[in-house]
């Protein structure tokens, strides 16, 4: 398929503690390099969606806690400066995730203001993951992503044109034209009003 001349306008929400978003934004960022595309990233949170469902194992419980502290960053610099999105989450998910098929509290800590530093992004932000006075917008930007798919799912959520899904889900990161032949894929089933759901059971996790 022929790269189309008219730009696609991409949305594609996220939370910066997840491994698995983390490797569908590396694909996005390779399909940037192949095909004409617009991405504007939002931040939602998997603290967000997870609350109240007690029924998850205390280690997942754990994870949630931790990852309240990057989307509370990126919510107060989604609304304050927002063009700083794209490249904070590159610069603080290339450091959560270095190595980790899981983040780790010691790795988020030190991610922020090394970040927030490399971005030129002032540290005060680094005192947003502490408290609760960015939650409002949090929650307010993770509904964006909500309305678009329902709340039986997690984090990316990705919409292409006029529809949005969860996913794709990659565990290894496709490069060059076969990125873009993925994105091409996924574009084409999201045209499709009626395609709701693909899924298979992952027997790895992501190859970071």
């Amino acid at each position: 398929m022929t790269t189309p001349n008219k730009t696609q306008d991409i949305t594609f929400w996220f939370d910066a503690a997840c491994p698995f978003c983390w490797m569908t934004s590396r694909w996005i960022k390779e399909v940037e390099k192949v095909r004409d595309i617009k991405v504007n990233w939002v931040p939602m949170s998997l603290g967000v969606l997870n609350e109240g469902r007690d029924h998850l194992s205390d280690d997942y419980k754990a994870e949630m806690k931790m990852a309240w502290g990057p989307a509370r960053i990126f919510a107060a610099v989604a609304t304050k400066e927002p063009e700083k999105v794209d490249a904070l989450y590159t610069a603080m998910g290339s450091r959560i995730h270095n190595g980790d098929d899981r983040p780790r509290a010691d790795k988020v800590a030190e991610a922020i203001p090394a970040a927030l530093e490399e971005v030129g992004l002032d540290a005060s932000y680094a005192e947003v993951a502490k408290g609760d006075s960015w939650d409002k917008e949090l929650r307010a930007f993770h509904q964006t992503a909500m309305d678009e798919v329902g709340d039986e799912v997690g984090t990316p959520v990705i919409k292409f044109g006029e529809h949005a899904f969860f996913g794709p889900v990659i565990t290894r990161l496709p490069k060059g034209e076969e990125a873009g032949e993925i994105f091409d894929a996924a574009a084409r089933i999201a045209q499709f009003p009626y395609f709701f759901e693909i899924k298979r059971s992952r027997t790895e996790g992501p190859q970071l």
